[in-house]
C-alpha cells in the first residue's frame, strides 16, 4: 500500500475492550476500521496501533497508523472521520509519514496517568474515569513509595503473562502521584490525584499492578520495604493486587 498516514486520537475506554480488534468484542480499533470501510467504501487498507491497551482503558492520546492507496487530503478528512466516529472517540491529526517508519519501535516514551480519589464514595458517573478507594489512603507514603519505580529496575512481578524469554527489565523516567489539574467535572469529587508513570515501555498490566501496591502501601497492608523487594528480581510471584482498568489514561506519546 502506497500511502501511510499517523492519525492522532482520543477516545473513552469504559466500553471498549481495548485497542487490538478482536472476534466477539467491541475495540476501539474495530470502531476505526468500520469508519474507514464506510468513508472510503472498501476494507482495502490495515491499521496499526503504538501499542495495547486493557478493556476499559481510555486515551488522552493515542496513535495509529493507516496503510492505504488512498490519497487523504488531511484537511478535509478530518472533519470527515470525526463526524462518522462514534462519541466516544476523536481523532486530533493527521499526519503523513513514509513505509521507513515503524509505529512501534519508533515510540520513545509514553506516558500514563491514574486517576484516583480515596476516603468517600464517588458519585456513580465517576466510574468510567475516576477509580474510587473508600479508605483513607496515606498519600505521603504513597508518594515516597512511588519514587521507589523510578530508575531502572526487574519488573517481572509486575507482569501478566509474559511470553517466554521475555525481558523484564525497564526504565521508569518519570513516577509520582500529583494533584489532579488536567481533567474536571462538576460530579468529581473536590480533590482527585494522578499516579504518572513515564517510560519507553511497559509490561502487560504493568502500571496497574504498580497502582495496587501503591494502594497496599497507602492501606497500611504493605512496606515500603516490601514495595522494594517486589523489584528485586527474586521471585517470580506476580504482585497481588491490580488497580481497575477504569481509572487509566494513556495521556501521551512521543515519537523519536
Amino acid at each position: 500500500m502506497k500511502n501511510h498516514y499517523l492519525f492522532h486520537i482520543q477516545f473513552l475506554g469504559f466500553r471498549y475492550h481495548g485497542w487490538l480488534k478482536q472476534p466477539g468484542y467491541k475495540t476501539v480499533q474495530a470502531m476505526v476500521e468500520k469508519t474507514f470501510e464506510f468513508l472510503f467504501q472498501h476494507n482495502h487498507f490495515k491499521t496499526l496501533g503504538c501499542s495495547r491497551t486493557d478493556a476499559k482503558v481510555s486515551a488522552n492520546h493515542y496513535v495509529f497508523e493507516l496503510f492505504t492507496d488512498e490519497d487523504i487530503d488531511a484537511t478535509a478528512f478530518l472533519p470527515r472521520f470525526n463526524k462518522n466516529l462514534p462519541n466516544d472517540i476523536r481523532a486530533l491529526k493527521i499526519e503523513k509519514t513514509t513505509s521507513e517508519f515503524n509505529i512501534i519501535h519508533a515510540a520513545k516514551a509514553k506516558e500514563y496517568l491514574y486517576l484516583f480519589t480515596h476516603g468517600q464514595k464517588n458519585n456513580p458517573f465517576c466510574a468510567a474515569q475516576v477509580m474510587s478507594i473508600d479508605e483513607t489512603l496515606d498519600l505521603d507514603l504513597m508518594r515516597t513509595g512511588a519514587a521507589y519505580f523510578a530508575g531502572t529496575h526487574d519488573f517481572r512481578r509486575y507482569c501478566a503473562e509474559p511470553k517466554p524469554g521475555q525481558n523484564f527489565i525497564r526504565t521508569i523516567d518519570v513516577c509520582e502521584i500529583i494533584p489532579n489539574t488536567l481533567f474536571t467535572a462538576n460530579f468529581f469529587p473536590e480533590q482527585t490525584y494522578f499516579f504518572r508513570v513515564k517510560s519507553n515501555g511497559f509490561l502487560r498490566y504493568q502500571v496497574r499492578l504498580m497502582m495496587g501496591q501503591l494502594i497496599s502501601l497507602g492501606k497500611g497492608e504493605s512496606t515500603l520495604a516490601d514495595l522494594k523487594e517486589t523489584l528485586s528480581g527474586s521471585s517470580d510471584v506476580p504482585v497481588r493486587h491490580i488497580g481497575p482498568s477504569s481509572g487509566l489514561i494513556l495521556n501521551a506519546v512521543e515519537f523519536n
